[in-house]
């Protein structure tokens, strides 16, 4: 007799409640070590030299040398400071994909103090001003999307990343208002005979931001481990509905969480355009404020294990960009190689989430 009784599939997703710790640092090492043999063998496809001659090169070009170690660990500073301002929102289910606006609006900040009155105010003067200033163009940066998204419900992803593209085209007409020489169409190095705005070296140029990095880095996990403010924002994340029944006033932490967000990626387009780069571009923010995203949700949130997060990317931006250089590639191809990395970084998070069961058919 037929059997028409339907036909059970190959296998099914079930979710996973729990994953043992070194299970899960097991699956994620896994996941790098796969990226990195599959980029060796993609490179030596192109380039046909040894594979650890690559890897050497990896490693040169972001430790090769004091200057080149000192760099990598100001990049990670500034990404991790970036990653850190955007957890908060993040970890209130508010996602805010506007990082690289609000560290673009908070350097025009910085820039426009360093320009518009550097050279009418001593330095004791001038940079609490600019971080002043800074911190406040951030925080509104973020406040706007936040008010919109509390007194409307409005989808904060489309107004976070609209804001982007607002800031971007701010600097760029602030570039030609402020252009040196005239039809430069580039402002150039910001006061550069007086050196007025510029942050102070603290041991030496590379210093300061990561000093600001593990300070922010110590900060933002005590907030959220242990204030009340960071105890708010894990009800709103985990339930809005719970928030409101014990009470807790949602829109007022998402206003609230989004000015500090804001307010740290101010802090980070300050040191960028006063402290490291001394002048303000479009692309002064170089796309960290959308790797900050991947940056912190890799981390689950974590503060501290965003250190680890952000120094493998930098660390694998940095040596690419020295294969590209050795080996006569272009920059596309060390971004391919990134890329690689990154996928394999996330797609792992799959196995940390769910198992794949296979059904077992009885052949009647």
């Amino acid at each position: 007799m037929e059997n028409n009784s339907p036909k059970k599939p190959l296998f099914h997703i079930v979710r996973i409640d729990y994953i043992p710790t070194s299970k899960a640092l097991l699956i994620r090492a896994g996941a790098i070590i796969a990226a990195l043999i599959i980029c060796a063998v993609i490179t030596t496809v192109f380039t046909g030299d040894d594979p650890i001659e690559i890897y050497k090169t990896i490693f040169q070009g972001a430790f090769g040398s004091a200057r080149k170690t000192w760099i990598t660990l100001q990049n990670v500073s500034i990404l991790l400071i970036i990653s850190l301002a955007l957890t908060p929102a993040f970890k209130m289910q508010f996602w805010n994909i506007g990082g690289e606006g609000q560290v673009l609006i908070g350097g025009l900040a910085a820039a426009a103090c360093m320009i518009c009155i550097g050279d009418s105010l001593p330095q004791v003067l001038l940079i609490p001003i600019m971080v002043v200033a800074s911190v406040a163009a951030g925080a509104v940066w973020g406040l706007i999307p936040a008010v919109i998204k509390a007194k409307w419900n409005t989808n904060e992803t489309l107004s976070t990343l609209m804001m982007n593209y607002i800031a971007i085209q701010l600097v760029a007409y602030y570039t030609i208002v402020w252009e040196v020489p005239k039809g430069s169409g580039k402002i150039g190095i910001i006061n550069q005979n007086s050196s007025a705005g510029w942050l102070p070296n603290v041991g030496n140029k590379y210093l300061l931001p990561i000093i600001v990095a593990v300070l922010m880095t110590a900060f933002i996990y005590i907030y959220l481990k242990y204030t009340k403010q960071g105890y708010e924002i894990s009800v709103v994340g985990e339930s809005r509905n719970t928030a409101v029944y014990v009470g807790i006033k949602v829109e007022k932490v998402i206003i609230r969480t989004m000015l500090l967000s804001g307010a740290i990626c101010g802090i980070a387009g300050l040191l960028l355009v006063a402290g490291i780069n001394h002048t303000i571009t479009t692309t002064i923010a170089d796309g960290q404020g959308f790797t900050g995203v991947m940056v912190s949700w890799l981390a689950k949130f974590n503060p501290v294990a965003m250190i680890g997060t952000s120094f493998l990317i930098i660390l694998m931006d940095r040596g690419a960009g020295e294969i590209s250089t050795a080996f006569g590639l272009n920059q596309s191809f060390a971004d391919i190689l990134t890329g690689i990395l990154l996928f394999f970084i996330i797609g792992c998070e799959f196995f940390l989430r769910y198992r794949i069961v296979f059904t077992s058919e009885k052949k009647n």
